[in-house]
């Protein structure tokens, strides 16, 4: 069973940039797609990106692109989420998954964004 545990997280003034890291354990992770998520207070969970089994493929949700980069690592077993220029709008718990959800969410990381 694959655990996933989400860390990076802060909070930061807007303009700024953090870097999130998801690491998993159990299982490798190394045949999926593998995504960032986010949830907002009072929202539902949304996509943020997702990147390929090799890590050249990426697909991001549109008010992200150009600010954030998701990359892997599949000898360590871990997804990192770099985010910059950061706006007050990105203020939400951030998890990572499969892009498919199919694995346990973990606790995700919150990312507070200062005006």
């Amino acid at each position: 069973q694959v655990q996933l545990v989400e860390s990076g997280g802060g909070l930061v003034q807007a303009g700024e940039s953090l870097r999130l890291s998801c690491a998993a354990s159990g299982r490798t992770v190394s045949g999926y797609v593998m995504g960032w998520f986010r949830q907002a207070p009072g929202k539902e969970r949304e996509f943020v990106a997702s990147i390929g089994l090799s890590g050249y493929s990426t697909s991001y949700e549109d008010s992200v692109k150009g600010r954030f980069t998701i990359s892997r690592d599949n000898a360590k077993n871990m997804v990192y989420l770099q985010m910059n220029s950061l706006k007050p709008e990105d203020t939400a718990v951030y998890y990572c998954n499969t892009r498919g959800g199919t694995i346990n969410w973990g606790q995700g990381t919150q990312v507070t964004v200062s005006s």
